[in-house]
Order: C-alpha cells, then structure tokens, then sequence
C-alpha cells in the first residue's frame, strides 16, 4: 500500500497516496459532520457552512480565494453529504503548500461576513428551487424522507427554504466552531506528494486546533411508507426501497454484488427486462446507499404516464425472481468483474483514492487496502447474495413517486406484489 497514515498531537489525521506518474497533487480534508447531525431547525447548516466557507476570511477576500487558486491552474470545491462534508482542491505539486494554506484558511478564519451571508443564503435558496424543480433529483429526497420519517438522516441534505431562511450568522459560527474539531476531521493528499513534509505543512496549518464537544448523529431508525405526488411532468420518477445494510457490515460487499445483478449496468436483470425486451423506461437502475448508521437498498425508474401501470409490477416480478432462486454463477462472476473493475480503475484518480483513504479513515479509523477489499468481492457466494436478497426484500418498502401518477398502483397493492 502506498498510502501512509500520521495522526498529529491535536488528534487530526494526516495520510498521503503517493503517485509518483503525476505531477499533480488532489488534497482536501474531510469533516465527520453533515445533514444527519443537524436539529430539525438548523436543517441544511451543514452545506450553507459549506458555501459560506469560500466567502471570505480574516486575510482573504471571497475573490482572493479564488483568484489565488486560480492564478496557479488550480480547481476547489467543496460537497455535503449527509455523513461529511469536504473541501478540496486540485494543484501542480509545486502549489501544494498554497493549497494547504488556503484549505486551512478557510476553515479557521472565515468571517461570515453579513452582506456575504445574506447573498449565500439567497444562492442556496435558488438551489433548493432548482432541485424542487428537478424530479429525478428531488424524488430521491422524498423516498429518503418516507423510510426515515421526522429524522435527521430523513432530511434533505440542502435543508428547506423555512430552515435555511432562519439561520442565522451566529448558529452558523458556533455550528463551525463546535463541529469541525481535529478529531473528527482528515486531511488526505494523493498525487506527487511526499508524507513527512505534507504532514508538516498540516500540522503548521491545523496544529493549532483543538477538541471541542461536537453533534452526534442520531440513530437512524428505518420506518418506510410512501410519498406520492400527482405533478404536471412529462414523466413519472419513483423509487423503490428497503431496508439495507451499513458500510461496516459483513454483507456490505454483498450488497454491491446484489445491486450490480439487479440492476447495475446493461446486462442487468433490471435493465435486460425493463428497458431492453419490453421498452417500459429509459433509466432503470438499482443501487446500495450504505452508511455507518444503516442503509436503503433502492430501485429508481423513470417513464411515461401510462406505462407505470406495467413498469412496477415488472420490478416486483424481478424482486420475485431473485429471491426465490439463487442468482447463476455467470451472474456472479460478471458481477464480481464489474466490482473489481471499478475499485481498480477508481484508484488512478488521485482525487478519489484521497477521498476513499479519508473515507476510511473517518468509517473505520483504518486505511482499508485494495487487496481486502477485492478479497472481500472474491469471496461473496451465490448463497450469500440469496440470503441477504431474501432479508432486504422481505421488509417493508419505502416508496415514492412524482408527476403523473394516476396509473401507479397502490401502496397496499405494492406490498401484495413484494410478498
């Protein structure tokens, strides 16, 4: 493994990919706070902070930050999830140092400026609109809501117009203040990169920061139901799910088998039957949230009004199917193959191998190798993917739907057809 690991006297983690064919270097650092940590009042503080953060500091305006990153060929970003929240940036080797800097300035000497706050806030208001106004984005909101009902990992992770208007500049300083504490952060760097001097511009940089009491997520407590929407759309957008399983869980390769069989690329059994021999949807797919809380296993499916009438019972016939006889051994091994492949070519970006290392690092308090993790795929049996098939599926489903309902069947009519 390339990787390399130091934890500094604060208790932050520091840990290097070194790819020494690049001349790039991808590094950020990864906070253990996002929309599941957040009281149903302050919901979506976490990605306003995440925005507020590039507006300005003590020694930087809003422009300075990005003209500085800019003026060497650099990129930055930032993203908020419901488990973390990232900010990251992409430089030549030779601006790691200004990267670091920048990455520590912002996240230790922001000023929330007024004016800067009240001009953020109305930025993440039009986004909130346009994910409204975006169904195949919006349901997936919805169908999170009807399987964790009145909880924080139920909410959206962009907050609501209410919540997000009430926020104010303090709660946001004392929310920073409180959460992005040493021990819960990870600061990852993979490139062309060498570890003991990044380690010792981190710890220039973030040395300083010390522990404070932080939220703690709340369990997350799978209840299901439904959320159904009659909306003027040219198609309907819906999302079947169940109950799944969470990242440290034995089965979580399992899983991610069982998601590429059903419906995870072209030769899926979803897309084979859905899309290919009866034409009912264009985008058909299945897939594996997992999280360390807990987890949904779903299917989404977007199509014309009239043909939802046979589009879900088809899926429930494929549900059927998987449970009540295991998957073949040509399923299994191209689903395997599939796997392999995607972590092995995932790990020639340097941006995601540093956000896979701070992953884990954050999940597992341990790098996971590429050897563990094929080894795992490797020994998952068609037993296995029955087993578990036949526990997800025999929950009781969340589900919701999205414009022109009128031919989509029940709920309790769902739930016959899942039995």
């Amino acid at each position: 493994m390339s990787a390399q690991v130091t934890v500094l006297k604060n208790g932050l983690r520091v840990v290097t990919d070194r790819m020494d064919e690049l001349d790039t270097v991808s590094l950020g650092v990864w906070v253990g706070v996002g929309a599941m940590y957040e009281p149903a009042e302050i919901n979506g503080i976490s990605h306003l902070l995440e925005h507020m953060a590039f507006k300005g500091t003590t020694t930087r305006s809003a422009r300075q930050i990005a003209e500085e990153i800019e003026d060497v060929g650099g990129y930055i970003n930032a993203c908020t999830s419901r488990e973390t929240t990232s900010y990251y940036i992409k430089v030549l080797k030779e601006d790691v140092d200004l990267a670091v800097d920048i990455l520590s300035d912002i996240l230790q000497n922001s000023t929330f400026d007024a004016q800067e706050f009240d001009r953020e806030k109305t930025v993440v208001l039009q986004e909130i609109n346009q994910s409204i106004d975006t169904p195949d984005d919006i349901i997936f909101d919805y169908f999170q809501s009807c399987a964790f009902p009145d909880q924080p990992v139920g909410r959206p992770v962009l907050g609501s117009i209410e919540t997000v208007r009430q926020i104010q500049r303090e709660t946001l300083d004392q929310y920073m203040k409180s959460n992005y504490t040493p021990e819960r952060m990870v600061v990852a760097a993979s490139g062309k990169v060498d570890h003991d001097r990044f380690v010792h511009l981190v710890e220039q940089s973030f040395g300083s920061m010390t522990h404070k009491a932080g939220l703690k997520a709340s369990p997350a407590v799978y209840k299901a139901g439904e959320y159904r929407e009659n909306k003027a759309l040219e198609q309907v957008n819906l999302v079947l799910g169940f109950k799944g399983v969470s990242i440290a869980g034995d089965d979580y390769y399992t899983a991610h088998i069982l998601s590429t069989i059903l419906g995870g690329g072209m030769s899926s059994r979803l897309f084979q039957k859905i899309r290919e021999k009866r034409g009912l949807a264009y985008s058909v797919y299945s897939f594996n949230a997992a999280a360390s809380n807990g987890g949904l296993f779903g299917i989404y499916a977007g199509t014309g009004e009239k043909e939802t009438a046979e589009l879900l019972p088809a899926i429930c016939q494929e549900i059927q199917k998987i449970k009540q006889s295991l998957v073949g051994r040509e399923e299994l091994m191209r689903a395997k193959a599939q796997l392999k492949a995607g972590v092995l070519m995932s790990l020639e970006h340097p941006g995601v191998r540093s956000e896979q290392n701070a992953g884990h690092l954050l999940s597992f308090d341990r790098l996971l190798s590429k050897e563990e993790i094929l080894q795992k795929i490797a020994a998952t049996t068609e037993e296995q993917v029955a087993q578990l098939a036949n526990r997800i599926f025999c929950e009781k489903p969340a589900f919701a739907c999205l414009g022109p309902v009128g031919y989509v069947m029940s709920y309790d009519r769902l739930m016959e057809a899942l039995q």
